[in-house]
């Protein structure tokens, strides 16, 4: 059994969660543009935002399913 966390370890993992959506949907576009602007071409930075977004949603549920697992439900 794992010990308990401390209250600050719990705010950091848990600010953590928040910022992991918006940063990898950010990164996402961010690629897609500079591909964008690299290439020539005015489409890849919807694929690349939604890819950073499916990215963020993927990690996001694994990280929770992961601290599911481990609370004992």
């Amino acid at each position: 059994m794992k010990p308990p966390k401390t209250v600050m370890a719990l705010v950091s993992k848990y600010t953590a969660l928040a910022f992991l959506l918006p940063i990898s949907t950010f990164v996402g576009y961010a690629i897609g543009y500079l591909l964008d602007k690299a290439f020539g071409t005015h489409f890849l930075y919807w694929i690349f935002l939604i890819l950073g977004t499916v990215a963020g949603f993927v990690q996001l549920i694994r990280q929770v399913l992961r601290e599911s697992r481990y609370d004992g439900s």
